[in-house]
């Protein structure tokens, strides 16, 4: 028998009236009466009540703080004040023995299972404590659920799981790597993996059909509050012999059936609406729109070009009609505006009132002339208020993207109780980066459409890949492509963004070896696994649904990472610092 407990303080119920048993857990909270005392005992499954009487318990317990371990042996008794919020409501437990497992410290750094806003980083750097709150807890027990489904499915498909290596080679694939220096190798460097991306495709190489893994990834990105610092999970993908059709349908099926099977929320029906990436950044001013929220951004440049508003000569404009909003106080355009300038980088936001009449007021109405109303009143109606932005085109459209999202959310005008996925296709190849040079816009190892031909033929600015993006709720929830298996499309392809065929061979040498020796056309995707749960929890932060997260600085407050080394770890390795000045 165990010493500790023969049930989980969730098990008990009317029917074990009568019965000797054992619990084990955490004591809860403390209620002394004087002659009574009542104790809620905690573990990981539920709650039980526990009845004192006998002095010697009620002596033992007045010693023993809260969040202390105990392990009780006793008869279990109807209650007379039933609580129908519990499971165990019904039933306390009359204690013969009690056993103190592990004592606790009399003062905790926050009280657990009260809500109340504690500073995230005390939580962190108590998160063994943190975890026992009850939400927290039971995140962490639903993120396993969700990692359970996901697996029955992919299994169901046929997928087969294989896990790649965490030391691997660095490659240039969007982020910075974390490096890792090598003891038997001086002055070499492995690099954690920022995706399993070059060993799911030789995966493919190998013969595998199909091959999935829940992977860890690590990249050397600055936080946010949906993106995890330093290391994340996904649900990673790849298929021979496989088209874009056959990755969308996959993924569709695994990650919208995980969400029909943990949420109560309306879910997007299969075959979800397939968005170019040009007309999701026109449409919505992202490229992973909210789908929710049912305001549209309008291209009106051409209706602006003889203004003699000076803020709209040549610029493109954009304009979002609000319905129904032309009512809202002065007070309310003024932090429309404010928020233009202080998170949009703007020097202002225009706008126009649409009267029951038909007149224009405020804001900017003055420059609407009498030719250009009737071709606003076929946009918007009375009652209407419009938003107009100016500026060079990525500009209008990334401010015009955050002021229709910042209006969704003031308004409430986000559809309810539902997840609304969309697909974005079409990404170009290619983007100018910030020196005005030829660089890739996603992944360097898609197929771009059109293959070598329109490689060698079109503006690399117009040439579009075969990528996709998986978007839900305004988060982008999986990225993925159909992959180049060719060498002479590889070489070109990279080319044009500046590198040699010998700096190919020499960043990618183990793929750019094997797609010489019978490489399969292949394809796959990699859904986001941290965020699909923060988004099936209803978390705001991602650090809500990871067992042990680093802070939105990117350290380990609980461990203390990261930290300092003793120089023998650093000659271990062959490493001599060279550290800044302090100032």
């Amino acid at each position: 028998m165990n010493e500790y407990r023969t049930n989980y303080c969730n098990e008990l119920r009317i029917s074990d009236v009568g019965k000797e048993v054992r619990l084990a857990g955490w004591v809860q909270t403390i209620r002394d009466l004087g002659s009574m005392m009542f104790v809620d005992l905690r573990d990981h499954y539920g709650m039980t009540q526990i009845a004192i009487e006998d002095e010697k318990h009620l002596e033992l317990m007045r010693k023993v703080p809260t969040e202390s371990t105990i392990s009780v042996i006793g008869k279990v008794c109807e209650r007379s004040n039933k609580n129908p919020n519990m499971e165990t409501g019904d039933i306390e437990v009359i204690p013969s023995e009690i056993r103190v497992t592990g004592k606790s410290k009399n003062v905790l750094p926050f009280e657990i299972n009260i809500d109340q806003d504690v500073r995230e980083d005390l939580r962190l750097e108590y998160r063994f404590l943190d975890l026992r709150n009850d939400r927290i807890h039971k995140n962490i027990v639903f993120r396993a659920q969700i990692m359970k489904t996901i697996r029955e499915l992919m299994d169901g498909m046929g997928f087969v799981e294989i896990q790649t290596p965490i030391l691997t080679s660095s490659s240039p694939e969007g982020a910075r790597d974390f490096l890792v220096p090598s003891r038997l190798h001086p002055g070499e460097f492995y690099a954690l993996p920022q995706a399993p991306q070059q060993y799911k495709q030789l995966l493919m190489m190998s013969g595998f059909d199909k091959y999935y893994q829940i992977a860890p990834c690590f990249r050397d990105e600055d936080p946010r509050a949906d993106r995890s610092p330093g290391e994340f999970y996904q649900l990673d993908l790849e298929m021979s012999f496989a088209t874009q059709e056959d990755v969308l349908k996959v993924v569709e099926n695994v990650v919208l059936n995980t969400f029909r099977r943990h949420t109560t929320k309306r879910v997007s029906e299969d075959g979800l609406i397939r968005i170019p990436y040009r007309e999701a950044m026109e449409k919505y001013g992202s490229d992973k729109p909210d789908l929710r929220n049912p305001l549209l951004i309008q291209d009106v440049t051409e209706l602006f070009k003889n203004t003699e508003f000076n803020a709209f000569k040549d610029k493109v404009v954009k304009m979002i009609v609000v319905p129904g909003s032309s009512t809202q106080t002065r007070k309310f355009f003024d932090q429309m505006s404010e928020f233009a300038v202080t998170e949009g980088g703007a020097k202002g936001l225009a706008y126009v009132k649409i009267e029951e009449d038909s007149s224009f007021a405020g804001g900017i109405s003055k420059f609407i002339t009498e030719d250009m109303k009737p071709a606003l009143l076929e946009l918007a109606k009375p009652g209407d208020a419009i938003f107009f932005m100016a500026d060079e085109l990525e500009k209008v459209q990334k401010l015009a993207g955050l002021i229709r999202i910042e209006l969704g959310k003031r308004l409430d005008l986000l559809e309810k109780d539902c997840f609304k996925f969309c697909w974005i296709v079409d990404f170009p190849m290619y983007e100018l980066d910030d020196d005005g040079k030829v660089a890739f816009n996603h992944n360097p190892f898609s197929m771009p459409q059109g293959g070598l031909e329109a490689l060698n033929t079109k503006d690399p600015l117009d040439i579009y890949a075969y990528q996709y993006d998986l978007v839900c709720n305004g988060y982008e929830l999986a990225s993925g492509a159909v992959r180049n298996h060719d060498t002479e499309i590889m070489e070109r392809a990279f080319e044009l963004a500046g590198y040699t065929r010998e700096h190919v061979e020499a960043k990618f040498p183990a793929l750019y070896n094997a797609f010489q020796y019978g490489a399969p056309p292949h394809a796959g995707a990699a859904p986001g696994l941290d965020r699909m749960v923060m988004l099936l929890a209803e978390e705001e932060s991602i650090r809500e649904v990871i067992a042990f997260p680093k802070n939105s600085k990117a350290r380990d407050l609980l461990m203390g990472a990261p930290s300092s080394v003793f120089p023998e770890q650093l000659r271990d390795v062959h490493i001599k610092l060279d550290l800044p000045d302090e100032k």
